[in-house]
């Protein structure tokens, strides 16, 4: 085990969330004027700088601290806290957010004589973008108007740009006398002997004349609907105990990240955001992926990005937004810059794995919980998304998803891998669209088996049988098209010339989970996905360490995606490759205990871990990111082989448990109406014994039948 422990992501920063709003501070909670720190409200920047004094001088912060995801709690000294008698004081800095900021700053003497003091507060707000604070890189600006009304105790600073209609108010509470100048606060704060005194600052933003509240310290009752939503989970996510302390802490980790996440945002307010504290909007295809491999832990959080997803499918054609009618949106954002124009991304749907994704999910969904009612839902909308992909999805119809925006600003790439760079051919040139990346043709294959599932609940057999015969077709079509016998590998992609991408990278394992490779040939794929240039140590690379174009710091082009090992590791316990299964498991849980609190980031580098103690992350990382938590529920998912069939009431189980992991014990795991515990224990001869307590479910030891035919076909070549 590595001797390195407790990195962080983004060390120079603390942040906290709740729903559409985002802290950034300093590792000491302060607020100075340098990007990316400060309060951003739907991704604008509604406070940039707070630098608090006393008596002219800042306090000496020397302790901050997240508490529970959207709230933080500072403390600084004022003055020798060793000076006899005593006049020890110290500033407590508590923040509470919501969809508005509350600051608490209390005062605490320790002194034997009353202190009094002067508390400056130099608060200011300049608008800008989240994405323009994190690049720094200012698109947009305007002249800002500064008010301070002295009956209300409220400053209210105002952004002149002339389509923008947003604004701040900041109230000061406090019994204390208070003043106002050069953007300053200023209170008179008389300290009672060995007592405290408080002031409060509420920070409400105001958007298109609607100001958001702060929300109450006292928390007693959740306010909006992210706080809710972050009741609910907690209150449902299923627990994991085991001996192996580093898989439960992992998994904890994972299930408080997920219960902090949820953006709060209508229909679906339990969906998830992407990741903190950058990617704090609506992305389709993510908010769905961290709700699918986080279903062991619960199905809630998938019943509402499917709905989120649901109301937001396109309506019209629009080239700028990459929208076609039917087609699931990519992402969405408030941000100045979107709202401008300046980019498409207040509502934008170039992407082509959210439409397959959705129908894929939504099986899901009705395989995990039997809800029937919620199918029923949706199924205009999975109507509309099998519409756009046969209308859209193929556009020169010979039989695969191929993407190609639109757009002059949108994403040149649109599958799972969206960076401009990422496809590359053999010899390390970027890949010209259009493009049918492989992936996208696994999501299609388990999109219509899915669907079929739907439409065969909802009493259309013929549409059922229909789609799974298209899906036959296509497995068919795609192993013809694309498989590299040489290369045991699948092409990357179809270039626009219909000629193989023959570039080795992480898609197969993507391949594996949906179903689509033929049994025979799933350990020869599985066995090349670990061969010493995917296979890093921590994980799968996403572009092999021998290609041209190989970065281990890149994006997609040689990094280690943690969620690539939720979704492979379901594919390889679908084929029942176990021991490559084992290795991918260690390797991502070795991965998470060399972080803070057991926290994969967004993106590891591809380093040799032979080589490296840690493999360091990518530069802009998200942490945390909410499909990297899930990943490590998938992992565990797949090594119970865990296939519920709830409108059966029964669950399918083919439990290995590597060496390293002698028990698994999952508590309120739901399926169904049924909640039950679930203990998992490897005896000798690898053998595993599960038992279940609670509420009635049928519980079958069984392998996959895809598992079996690959058994099967590797004793033949043997």
């Amino acid at each position: 085990m590595s001797p390195v422990r407790n990195l962080r992501v983004r060390p120079d920063q603390l942040y906290i969330a709740s729903g559409w709003s985002t802290l950034i501070t300093d590792v000491r909670g302060r607020i100075t004027d340098a990007d990316p720190y400060g309060f951003f409200a739907r991704n604008t920047r509604v406070l940039s700088e707070e630098i608090v004094t006393v008596d002219g001088r800042e306090p000496l912060a020397f302790s901050a601290a997240n508490v529970h995801g959207h709230a933080q709690l500072c403390y600084a000294a004022l003055g020798d806290g060793e000076t006899l008698p005593s006049r020890a004081a110290y500033l407590l800095t508590e923040r509470f957010l919501g969809e508005g900021l509350w600051t608490r700053l209390t005062v605490v003497s320790y002194a034997d004589a009353p202190l009094t003091m002067r508390l400056g507060v130099l608060l200011d707000a300049d608008f800008a973008d989240i994405n323009e604070a994190e690049n720094r890189d200012r698109r947009q600006c305007a002249p800002v108007d500064t008010r301070w009304h002295p009956e209300r105790r409220e400053l209210r600073v105002t952004y002149r740009h002339e389509r923008l209609d947003v604004a701040v108010a900041i109230e000061v509470r406090t019994v204390h006398p208070v003043g106002y100048a050069d953007r300053t606060v200023t209170v008179d704060l008389v300290v009672p002997a060995r007592g405290d005194a408080r002031v409060d600052f509420l920070v409400e933003p105001v958007f298109d004349g609607e100001r958001l509240g702060a929300p109450s310290p006292e928390f007693a009752q959740p306010g909006d609907p992210a706080a809710r939503a972050r009741a609910v989970l907690a209150g449902e996510f299923a627990r994991l105990r085991s001996t192996n302390v580093t898989v439960a802490g992992a998994w904890q980790s994972a299930i408080d990240d997920l219960t902090v996440l949820p953006l709060g945002e209508p229909p679906g307010p339990a969906a998830p955001m992407a990741g903190l504290p950058i990617y704090q909007e609506i992305f389709g295809r993510d908010t769905m992926t961290a709700s699918w491999q986080a279903l062991l832990a619960g199905p809630t959080m998938l019943r509402d990005s499917l709905r989120l997803n649901a109301a937001h499918i396109g309506r019209r054609v629009d080239d700028w937004r990459d929208e076609q009618p039917g087609k699931p949106l990519h992402e969405a954002r408030h941000g100045p810059v979107s709202a401008l124009g300046l980019d498409p991304f207040t509502a934008y749907y170039g992407d082509w794995a959210t439409g397959p994704d959705f129908l894929s999910f939504l099986g899901q969904y009705f395989a995990w919980t039997g809800d029937r009612d919620t199918l029923r839902e949706l199924l205009p909308a999975a109507r509309r998304v099998l519409d756009w992909i046969e209308c859209h999805g193929d556009p020169d119809r010979d039989g695969f998803l191929e993407y190609r925006s639109r757009s002059p600003a949108g994403l040149k790439n649109q599958g799972w891998k969206d960076s401009a760079t990422a496809i590359v051919d053999e010899w390390g040139r970027v890949v010209a669209d259009p493009i049918a990346t492989s992936e996208l043709q696994g999501y299609w294959y388990a999109a219509l088996r899915h669907a079929a599932l739907v439409f065969a609940a909802v009493g259309e057999p013929r549409r059922a049988a229909a789609l799974v015969a298209r899906a036959g077709a296509l497995r068919r079509r795609f192993h013809r098209a694309y498989w590299l016998p040489e290369r045991r590998c699948h092409a990357m992609a179809l270039g626009p010339d219909k000629r193989p991408v023959r570039s080795t990278n992480s898609n197969d394992g993507h391949l594996l989970a949906t179903g689509i490779v033929p049994a025979r040939i799933a350990p020869m794929v599985a066995d090349r996905l670990f061969a010493p240039d995917m296979f890093s140590g921590w994980g799968i690379r996403t572009l092999s360490a021998d290609h041209p174009a190989y970065n281990p710091f890149s994006y997609h082009r040689g990094s280690v995606w943690p969620v690539e090992a939720g979704t492979i590791a379901l594919g390889l316990a679908r084929y029942g490759c176990w021991s490559q299964l084992h290795r991918l498991a260690e390797g991502a849980f070795a991965a998470s205990a060399l972080f803070e609190g057991h926290r994969l980031p967004e993106v590891l580098s591809g380093l040799p871990r032979d080589a490296h103690p840690h493999p360091g992350v990518y530069p802009n990382s998200c942490s945390p990111q909410a499909w990297s938590a899930s990943a490590v529920v998938a992992i565990v998912q797949a090594l119970l082989t865990f296939r519920p069939a709830a409108p059966l009431r029964t669950v399918f189980v083919d439990p290995h448990l590597p060496d390293w992991l002698p028990d698994l014990a999952l508590e309120g795991v739901r399926v169904g109406d049924a909640t039950f515990d679930l203990e998992v224990r490897r005896r000798r001869g690898r053998r595993t014994s599960v038992r279940t307590r609670g509420d009635r479910i049928t519980v079958i030891r069984r392998p996959t039948l895809q598992s079996l035919l690959a058994g099967r076909a590797a004793v033949t070549r043997r």
